[in-house]
């Protein structure tokens, strides 16, 4: 039985919309609930005539109400909609965006997962606004909307009430901080731990880790070095050492590596290893000596240098400004 006191969030769908940018945030309110913590949220699905969609995948989602319904505005905390294919159509939709409109000016927080930035934006409800999206689309809705101001390279974006967050999965970073804003960091790190996810990164990430951004290499050798480094960052690890794995001159290594991956072997594990301290920076509250020694990096001025270089600020003021850290 729903509860008074439970936040409705109203996730707001369409017909080709992607069906893990429902369930990903959603089952993470849900998991506040199961938790047993407090009354939690109230989950609603919403349409624009309140029939069912289909998602793109071809699964059909049945929906609770459609956008129209007075008491939805009423009773509406939190509105998010999702991305998806379908979206250009949805947002070319004038009595649907109006309705979005309407909805947002009544809720606390207006959001969106992926694509579903389109939206918001063709409702008018980004303009002056910070906003991301998933990388691929970043341009696409720079030019459509000249008042959005967007950033896509962020994981999720806030800006006062708006909340916008990058592609698919990224929306269960979006969902595990708009938690951690109403009930604070220690209920998101558990609903992280029991949806077994990565306890939410910061909105400020990149999407792109060093292993997207780096193309995988053609040849087995050098990809099969690139899946090796991750889990032997604390190792010593020089060009030597990984041209005899590749079984390659290490001239010959360092050459093919750079040509097929866009970067050289010392700075692709520079960032692995600074990537790999971001992590235990924002998830543990290990010593900096700690964090240099399990990433390689052995000494807290190494890692205060490659920080400043790669981050562009210290290990000390990442870790205070994201503040999410457990003990380990």
């Amino acid at each position: 039985m729903a509860s008074s006191d439970q936040r409705q969030v109203t996730f707001v769908l369409f017909d080709d919309c992607v069906l893990l940018d429902l369930a990903g945030p959603l089952d993470v309110f849900h998991t506040v609930s199961t938790l047993g913590s407090g009354p939690g949220y109230r989950l609603v699905t919403a349409s624009p005539d309140g029939g069912p969609v289909r998602c793109d995948s071809g699964v059909s989602v049945s929906v609770d109400t459609a956008l129209s319904a007075p008491e939805l505005a009423a009773s509406t905390d939190t509105m998010i909609v999702v991305g998806g294919p379908g979206v250009d159509a949805f947002a070319a939709n004038e009595e649907a965006m109006e309705q979005l409109a309407r909805l947002s000016r009544r809720a606390r927080r207006t959001g969106s997962v992926c694509t579903g930035a389109f939206a918001l934006a063709a409702a008018g409800l980004l303009d002056g606004c910070s906003a991301t999206t998933h990388w691929a689309y970043g341009d696409r809705l720079a030019r459509r909307y000249p008042n959005v101001v967007v950033d896509s390279d962020r994981i999720f974006a806030r800006d006062r009430d708006r909340w916008t967050s990058a592609g698919v999965t990224a929306g269960i970073d979006l969902a595990l901080a708009l938690v951690e804003d109403d009930f604070g960091v220690e209920l998101s790190h558990a609903i992280a731990g029991a949806l077994v996810v990565f306890a939410r990164r910061p909105g400020g990430q990149t999407q792109f880790s060093t292993q997207l951004r780096h193309q995988t290499a053609k040849s087995t050798s050098v990809a099969e070095i690139q899946r090796w480094l991750p889990d032997h960052l604390g190792e010593r690890i020089t060009v030597e050492t990984l041209a005899e794995r590749a079984q390659m001159s290490p001239r010959t290594f360092a050459r093919v590596f750079r040509r097929e991956t866009g970067t050289t072997p010392g700075a692709y594990v520079e960032q692995l290893r600074i990537e790999a301290a971001q992590r235990l920076l924002i998830t543990t509250a290990l010593t900096l000596p700690v964090v240099a020694q399990r990433v390689g990096l052995g000494r807290v001025e190494i890692l205060h240098r490659a920080f400043l270089r790669r981050v562009g600020t210290t290990p000390g003021r990442y870790r205070d400004h994201f503040a999410v850290a457990s003990a380990s």
